[in-house]
């Protein structure tokens, strides 16, 4: 896009900007109050758009009432022809992630299988981003569960390497899965690189959908090796073909043209909705996924038009056709767009009748269905802090709970984290790790004063801010808590609690919570529920602290083997890091590979053997 022009309105009634704003095409930005953007979308004409959000008469449709209600002020960015507008707006969505627009998760959460064609015996691998290279990326599938069963059914038919680069060097004899004949051994045996290529296409076939035409070519290589009397070839082919039938069982045929094609139907309701996507190939069903949006203005036809141009990224595989329940307004430039990502002409269609037409009202009924199920879930989490809410005496309702954790061993590398949650459910996005800097000894009461002072201190206003804020130990605890934002001035700002885990040795049965000016813990009497809520929240912070204090103490440990090998300085011990990871996997690398990273010489890499060789026999 060529350089755009940038109109800013200053922060007046929004209302008042509109004769200044231009006629061109363009991208909008709506902001609240607090200046955070809220709201991004385009328009053909921003004047014309934007005069929609602020009319004197009011608005026919309450999303936008809704909308304009909250917004402060509004900034454009006008572009050359609206195609540039359709692909600004997406990239200023996944970069400033608004709370009123269709924001697709980060594909980080969503994992792939990944494949590089480039190896000599390839396996495929977990990936929960799609680079930018040379690998086929099949999915995303739908959970970890599902991925992980995939890869399973694929390792286990076709008979490909499980073990990773550093393993498949240095190993010289099969392992269990080679033992279990769920693998050609090509690390330890003479595999034929043909032999292996052929199971890797064959796997790549079932992973396009192309199952059936698997079965096909299986059934004829059966036959024939039948036919040739060798029977324990034609016995191996039965048994991948009656693994290949059993899978196919559980598929869903639902066109009868064998076409690849994505349905997407979208349902809303109160202000929450939901995107269901079916993956057809080949004319079966091979995925289902529901992506649920709690709070979103759109309408239905906006948000399918902003989620597909974000579900389709770099290295996605896009279908020729593409059926959606609510056409979007700017249908022909998604074409457009779509095109150019797949090389070939791609249909973005609503099918009115025949087997197509009830493909989509599946997708429909299957988003309906969802938006119900996400519907009472929130109804139950939010009677469930309502209820916290008036047991803990609250003063407000505890839609952002932040919990806070210390970590260490015998003082080593202390560190604390914070997880959060909104609404009752984690917001992995916004947990935090800290790293103990001020404390010198063991002491959890001052780490826990010194990570509050460093959350909220020096907090900026647009950091969202926590309705409760709840401490990992007993009244100590608590009180180091009150002591900290007392000295900070926010003894207001929120609620403050802790929870303590019960001492068996005193016959206490149940964990405690405590909360500012009472002795006692709190009692939830027949509510048990909520203490079981408030342990899940605790036990979560337990885990991501841990977990970060165990990565620090593998890293200083990787660290102080290294320190002291001539040629081995800070920048080349962070690149060992990175690399590697691991003592074992620096042990495990060749001459060569150590030889070629960058800065490193067969000298110097010789050194570091010898030295890591040295300590693992003095027990390091």
């Amino acid at each position: 896009m060529s350089t755009s022009d940038f109109d800013s309105v200053r922060p007046e009634e929004p209302a008042q900007k509109l004769p200044a704003v231009s006629a061109e095409p363009g991208v909008y930005l709506m902001r609240d109050a607090q200046g955070q953007i809220i709201y991004v979308g385009k328009a053909r004409n921003l004047r014309k758009r934007l005069a929609a959000y602020f009319k004197p008469s009011g608005h026919a449709d309450p999303k936008v009432g809704a909308l304009a209600a909250r917004i402060a002020d509004f900034e454009t960015i006008i572009t050359r022809t609206e195609k540039e507008a359709l692909i600004l707006e997406s990239n200023l969505i996944k970069r400033h992630r608004p709370r009123y627009n269709v924001v697709l998760k980060d594909d980080k959460r969503y994992p792939s299988l990944r494949l590089d064609p480039g190896e000599d015996f390839p396996r495929f691998t977990i990936a929960r981003k799609i680079g930018e290279d040379d690998a086929l990326y099949f999915g995303p599938f739908a959970s970890a569960h599902a991925v992980r069963e995939t890869l399973g059914i694929i390792t286990k038919t076709f008979k490909l390497r499980k073990c990773k680069a550093s393993e498949f060097r240095i190993r010289t004899r099969p392992c269990l899965h080679c033992q279990m004949n769920g693998c050609l051994a090509p690390c330890c045996r003479d595999v034929d690189p043909r032999v292996y290529q052929e199971q890797v296409q064959e796997a790549v076939l079932f992973l396009k959908g192309r199952t059936h035409e698997l079965i096909r070519k299986i059934r004829v290589q059966m036959d024939a090796a039948s036919e040739a009397c060798e029977f324990e070839k034609a016995a191996r082919l039965r048994d991948k073909l009656f693994a290949l039938e059993r899978t196919v069982e559980k598929q869903i045929a639902v066109t009868t043209d064998f076409h690849d094609r994505d349905v997407f139907a979208a349902a809303a309701l109160g202000g929450a909705a939901v995107i269901t996507c079916f993956s057809v190939r080949g004319g079966f069903v091979t995925g289902t996924r529901h992506f649920p949006f709690p709070e979103t203005m759109a309408a239905e036809d906006e948000m399918l038009g902003a989620f597909i141009r974000q579900y389709y990224g770099p290295g996605a595989f896009v279908p020729g056709e593409i059926f959606v329940s609510h056409p979007p307004e700017d249908a022909a430039l998604i074409e457009e767009w779509l095109s150019g990502h797949r090389g070939q002409k791609v249909r973005l269609t609503r099918p009115e009748r025949g087997e197509k037409a009830r493909l989509l009202d599946m997708a429909r009924r299957n988003a309906a269905n969802e938006l119900r199920n996400l519907m009472e879930a929130r109804t139950s989490d939010r009677d469930l802090l309502a209820r916290l809410q008036k047991r803990l005496g609250l003063s407000r309702l505890p839609r952002r709970i932040e919990c806070f954790d210390n970590s260490t061993l015998m003082g080593s590398e202390p560190v604390a984290g914070m997880v959060v949650f909104v609404d009752g459910k984690p917001e992995k996005s916004a947990y935090r790790t800290f790293r103990i800097q001020t404390v010198a000894t063991p002491d959890d009461y001052a780490s826990m004063s010194e990570i509050l002072k460093r959350r909220f201190g020096q907090a900026e206003p647009s950091r969202a801010q926590p309705d409760l804020v709840m401490l990992d130990g007993g009244r100590g605890q608590l009180g180091i808590g009150v002591a900290a934002l007392r000295e900070l001035g926010l003894t207001d700002a929120f609620d403050l609690i802790s929870i303590a885990k019960k001492d068996e040795r005193r016959g206490e049965t149940q964990d405690k919570v405590f909360v500012p000016n009472r002795v006692n813990p709190v009692s939830f009497g027949r509510e048990g529920d909520l203490r079981l809520f408030l342990q899940r929240v605790r036990d979560e912070t337990h885990r991501f602290a841990v977990a970060f204090h165990r990565r620090r103490r593998r890293k200083s440990s990787l660290t102080s083997v290294l320190d002291g090998i001539r040629g081995i300085g800070p920048a080349r011990k962070a690149l060992l890091v990175k690399h590697f990871g691991s003592i074992e996997a620096i042990r495990a690398a060749r001459l060569e590979e150590l030889s070629a990273l960058p800065g490193f010489n067969r000298r110097i890499a010789e050194a570091m053997q010898e030295k890591l060789n040295r300590a693992l026999k003095n027990g390091a």
